[in-house]
């Protein structure tokens, strides 16, 4: 079993699948339940709904994870050079 796998040039390992899939669920989790409470308030089958909402969102953010890690650390690298000045 491969424990790397090469895709586009890119080396992925374990980790790099790993933590955006679990950043992408913490963050939706906690999202879902602010937004489905702003707009529903609490009804009796309000973690239903919450958890449809969930169910929903974890997926597209996880694949929006994969696609805007890359360009965030090349705009942080970015920033960062410019805060850091010429050497």
């Amino acid at each position: 079993m491969l424990a790397q796998a090469e895709l586009k040039g890119m080396q992925l390992n374990k980790t790099n699948i790993i933590r955006p899939t679990i950043v992408a669920a913490i963050m939706t989790f906690l999202v879902t339940l602010v937004i489905t409470y702003v707009n529903l308030g609490a009804p009796p089958d309000f973690f239903h709904r919450w958890m449809i909402a969930w169910a929903i969102a974890w997926p597209v953010a996880t694949v929006a994870a994969f696609i805007a890690i890359p360009a965030a650390e090349r705009i942080t690298a970015f920033i960062v050079g410019i805060l850091d000045g010429p050497r």
